[in-house]
């Protein structure tokens, strides 16, 4: 899969590429990750990105003219642009792991100041994607949420594929119970036995089990919240 990254600081991403499976993934040729400077398609001697909103109010808003020049100029007929809004699809790991299944190259397109000309949505944007109910500075680190999300999703993205498909959110019924590792007991706090027992079918129950008391007090929690 193909992903290029539309920013006016492309360069807050270049660390992800020398650490973390993101390095792995590129060096295995699972992704082919590719940096956009919006700015280099600025208008005049400064390159100018952003302007005041028509009917006032506070911030800048991100041209459309130099932002359309940018996504015209990585975009082909495989090509699927998103855009992060607090407006979008919030996004879930069911999401990622279509978005890594039916797309060949994905266009992320971020955010900066007060926004984005509504038009370059209009006419370039072919989906919104939200992570959630607040409000970021710019749409870098929802992008490399959803990078991190989708790889995961990728053959080869991760080391254990299995893995996958069992972690919390990726299955229906919620979340996973706590794990635990070596040592058995650590400041007087003891590893479940149920754990220690051997017993696979006894340890899938109470793993089903504490998942499902996790979800729960989750939901609760959600619901005071509300």
């Amino acid at each position: 899969m193909k992903i290029t990254i539309l920013s006016l600081f492309p360069e807050f991403f270049k660390s992800m590429l020398e650490t973390s499976m993101l390095k792995r993934a590129v060096e295995k040729g699972v992704i082919e990750l590719e940096l956009v400077n919006i700015r280099d398609f600025g208008e005049g001697k400064h390159k100018v990105v952003d302007d005041k909103p028509f009917g006032g109010g506070p911030g800048m808003l991100m041209k459309p003219e130099p932002v359309i020049k940018a996504i015209d100029s990585v975009r082909t007929d495989d090509s699927h642009v998103i855009f992060f809004s607090p407006g979008g699809e919030l996004l879930r790991a069911k999401k990622c792991e279509r978005l890594a299944k039916t797309h060949k190259h994905l266009i992320l397109l971020c955010g900066h100041y007060e926004g984005i000309d509504q038009r370059i949505i209009d006419l370039a944007v072919d989906e919104e994607i939200s992570i959630g109910d607040y409000v970021l500075t710019s749409g870098m680190i929802p992008a490399l949420v959803l990078l991190d999300g989708t790889l995961r999703f990728l053959e080869d993205g991760v080391g254990n594929s299995d893995s996958v498909y069992g972690d919390t959110f990726h299955l229906n019924e919620g979340l996973k119970g706590p794990q635990y590792t070596r040592p058995a007991v650590f400041n007087e706090l003891e590893v479940p036995k149920v754990l220690q027992s051997g017993n696979h079918k006894e340890i899938a129950l109470w793993r089903k089990k504490a998942g499902a008391e996790r979800t729960l007090k989750r939901e609760q929690i959600k619901t005071r919240m509300a």
